[in-house]
């Protein structure tokens, strides 16, 4: 399997499945020649007059294709384990809720505004997998479509709180179509058998001109005030932040016609945000910038990269931008304006790194902090292999269990955890280090955003539960980590090979069978130092079945939440989370009526 650098490491499921020789092609060909016989048949005997509009054609056509597939596939639901039970999606709410049950108390200084999350939530409750006479396809773990989880700060004048919640699909293109059919219409096409995959491919794109379906699940972000949500395989959808409604797809004002990474970020001191695109088709990967108020594209550059490469995660500084080539252990670093030939390539030790902490210039080197595994999760295991045990393995931990499992190499697993490259612009080097041991597996990081491209004391993370993510053949985080990036571990010796120690870490760790997502910092109004605010997070208690929000104060990192926010409702775990802080005083009623 090859590896990669940073920042993401992966079997590229933007690239054209494979079929492994020529008599598989040929294979499937002549299976899919027979399938469709008694189909192409029918439509040879159609009575069609050649004053039939092409429109009606075209219908009845695809109205035959349709009842090809539903002939020759068959979707079933992929269940879930009892473990596995807070991964399943929940109802989309009709309308927006106020919460009463809070233990503590929300700081009067913590500021008003919006914590929203974003997560996969299968729309027919389940994702599907298919058989047929080309094999097996199966969604994957990240591919249920997009919803937005949000809680609404509301602060009186007399500083006291009302808090709301409410949820709501991301309204992509293809889940209202979904939605109109009312049933699963697109054949996985990511993980299973090559010509399961390869005829998924055909026929999705037949059908309905596009690939696979567009999830917008992964993130959301601002930018010149409006909120956006995002996956890797569309271009972000804009959202209404009060009402949670899908306005429209985000393409500059048609100046970016291909899909966003899903991290994209701002400049320091322009306010630029700055876009990498991948697409199946050349150009692979382009480079954008667009102006701070989302109005334009002022630069867009083709990387001229050979092969297709899903790019999760981007890095800025204040004059550099940062992007990844699977399959190459190399990192790239060019102006934020530059193309191609102003790329200048650094060799590092394979890895992958889905995610960064931060970007940031220091003298003469680039230093770059982020999440580092020495192997990929996605896209599952290979053919034949059992999923749940694939999983399981996969996500053990390092250290042994005691009484009953061995230790196993860190690069037969996914096991990231903070990780420091330094790149010198003059000499080439490259100095790497683990900036944290083996106990804890971390990833999600994110930091105060003021500090995005510059340099930080201090970032943050969700902690794995490897042990509750071996038994469920699903990631848990069980707690938080603040990583203080200036100061070593007093409790740490250096060892001969390494040139600096570890760093410091905090620990805020949930209740047993507790575990959370989408955690993100809330700056404190008035704040003087970095670390002046709140980290907040989803949880879910699985003894119970009762989901809260956290605040915990950053300055206090392991004392306990200053308020627990008990939730009406369950909310499954899901990906990345931001707050936007907005007044909402005059909005409380528009939130409760407008769903």
């Amino acid at each position: 399997m090859a590896s990669s650098g940073l920042p993401i490491h992966i079997h590229c499921s933007a690239q054209k499945p494979s079929v492994s020789s020529s008599a598989n092609f040929d294979h499937l060909k002549s299976t899919l020649s027979s399938a469709f016989k008694p189909f192409l048949k029918q439509i040879e005997r159609l009575p069609l007059r050649i004053d039939v509009a092409p429109q009606t054609l075209n219908n009845t056509c695809l109205k035959l294709v349709d009842a090809a597939v539903d002939s020759v596939f068959e979707f079933a639901d992929q269940p879930l384990l009892p473990s596995q039970s807070n991964f399943g999606p929940v109802d989309e709410m009709k309308e927006a809720v106020q919460v009463t049950n809070i233990q503590g108390e929300i700081p009067r200084d913590f500021a008003e505004g919006v914590y929203i999350r974003n997560g996969p939530n299968p729309i027919f409750g389940a994702l599907t997998s298919t058989s047929s006479m080309f094999g097996r396809s199966s969604c994957t773990w990240i591919e249920g479509e997009g919803m937005l989880h949000a809680l609404y700060f509301c602060k009186g004048v007399e500083g006291d709180w009302t808090v709301l919640y409410k949820n709501r699909y991301v309204e992509t293109e293809t889940l209202k179509l979904e939605k109109q059919r009312n049933k699963p219409s697109f054949l996985p096409a990511i993980e299973g058998d090559s010509p399961a995959i390869l005829s998924a491919y055909l026929l999705n794109m037949l059908r309905y001109g596009k690939v696979n379906k567009e999830i917008s699940n992964t993130n959301v972000f601002e930018h010149g005030g409006k909120m956006y949500s995002v996956a890797d395989n569309h271009k972000p959808q804009e959202i209404n932040i009060l009402t949670l409604e899908t306005l429209n797809d985000w393409d500059v004002n048609g100046g970016w016609n291909r899909p966003f990474s899903s991290h994209p970020k701002k400049a320091p001191g322009t306010g630029e945000l700055v876009i990498l695109g991948i697409d199946a088709t050349k150009p692979f990967a382009e480079l954008g910038v667009i102006s701070a108020d989302g109005n334009k594209l002022l630069h867009r550059a083709d990387l001229k990269l050979n092969r297709c490469s899903l790019c999760h995660e981007i890095g800025v500084t204040q004059r550099l931008m940062k992007y990844e080539k699977e399959g190459y252990a190399r990192i790239g670093i060019m102006p934020r304006y530059g193309s191609a030939d102003s790329i200048q390539w650094f060799k590092v030790k394979p890895n992958c790194t889905f995610h960064l902490f931060n970007c940031f210039e220091d003298g003469d080197e680039v230093v770059m902090w982020g999440c580092r595994a020495l192997d990929s999760i996605i896209p599952g295991p290979d053919k034949g292999q059992n999923k749940f045990d694939w999983f399981s393995r996969k996500l053990r931990p390092i250290k042994p269990i005691e009484g009953s499992m061995d230790a196993v190499p860190e690069d037969q697993l996914v096991f990231p955890r903070p990780y420091e490259w330094r790149m010198n612009k003059q000499t080439g080097d490259v100095k790497e280090r683990n900036l944290t041991g083996t106990e804890y597996s971390m990833d999600f990081p994110f930091i105060n955003e003021g500090f995005v491209g510059v340099q930080n004391n201090y970032g943050y993370c969700q902690v794995r539960d490897s042990i509750a993510s071996t038994a469920s053949g699903m990631a848990k985080y069980g707690g938080l980590a603040k990583l203080y990036f200036g100061e070593q571990n007093p409790g740490f010796s250096l060892k001969e090979n390494e040139v600096e120690g570890l760093i410091k870490v905090e620990y805020h760790m949930f209740e047993k069978n507790t575990f959370g997502t989408g955690a993100a910092f809330v700056p404190k109004q008035g704040g003087v130092e970095e670390d002046d605010g709140w980290v907040v997070t989803f949880v879910h208690n699985e003894d119970t079945n009762i989901s809260q929000v956290l605040i915990i104060e950053a300055k206090s990192f392991t004392s306990k939440p200053v308020a627990r926010i008990t939730l009406p409702f369950r909310v499954p775990y899901g990906f990345h989370g931001t707050f936007r802080p907005m007044q909402l005083q005059n909005d409380i009623l528009r939130i409760l009526l407008n769903s």
